[in-house]
């Protein structure tokens, strides 16, 4: 087979960026019609009889009732039930879909005019975040992970507004955290406030409680 050559190489690189900018000005357009919205992160692998699947329809219907929509990544797992939940209880469902090697399908409770398909992840990741006026993370993987690292990480840094982020399963996240206080802090990798920029609860009571007492007297906005 015939190596490219740099010039094909650099076509192809040209080609991208137009793809890349077409998914930002597609996201853009979309999600700001949609009103105020909470993205629901987790894994793609719970299944409907875990318990977190159950807690995430609960936390998604009740703050559809407070009046915001749900986004999820509009897979399976975590995110096929905060679509389901805001589907159930009529309110809006977003789903921010990614194209994988393994082919994920975006799950049946997403608005049909509400399903964005990305082939980057990282257009996808600022879609996420930015329409978000809280990011609530349930358990999940590497790349749940990496959604609050990189939540904190921009706020941490003023690249965005501060928002409430939750941590959602103390039993789950203990173990990271302690890690993240008695190692990184310790280390002074981190300051003591930014343990203070998320909060962890079992309650989908006080998810609810967290998200409206920050918006009690605070404009709901873009994020950056």
């Amino acid at each position: 087979m015939k190596n490219k050559s740099w010039h094909e190489h650099q076509a192809e690189s040209s080609w991208s960026m137009f793809k890349i900018m077409a998914e930002f000005v597609e996201g853009f357009e979309r999600l700001e019609k949609i009103g105020p919205c909470v993205t629901i992160f987790g894994s793609a692998r719970t299944k409907e009889e875990n318990a977190y699947y159950q807690q995430t329809m609960d936390i998604s219907k009740a703050l559809v009732a407070e009046g915001f929509g749900i986004i999820t990544g509009g897979g399976p797992g975590i995110m096929e039930a905060g679509n389901r939940g805001a589907c159930e209880a009529q309110g809006k469902s977003v789903g921010l879909n990614i194209e994988l090697p393994f082919e994920q399908e975006a799950n049946p409770y997403i608005d049909y005019d509400k399903l964005i398909n990305f082939r980057y992840f990282f257009a996808r990741k600022v879609m996420l975040v930015k329409y978000a006026q809280a990011i609530v993370l349930m358990p999940g993987g590497v790349g749940t992970l990496d959604e609050f690292y990189e939540t904190i990480t921009l706020i941490q840094t003023k690249k965005m507004k501060a928002i409430p982020v939750i941590l959602v399963g103390s039993s789950f996240w203990k173990g990271l955290l302690e890690w993240m206080k008695n190692v990184m802090l310790k280390e002074g990798n981190i300051s003591p406030e930014d343990m203070d920029l998320f909060h962890l609860t079992d309650s989908t009571e006080e998810v609810v409680q967290i998200v409206d007492d920050f918006y009690k007297n605070k404009a709901i906005i873009p994020n950056f």
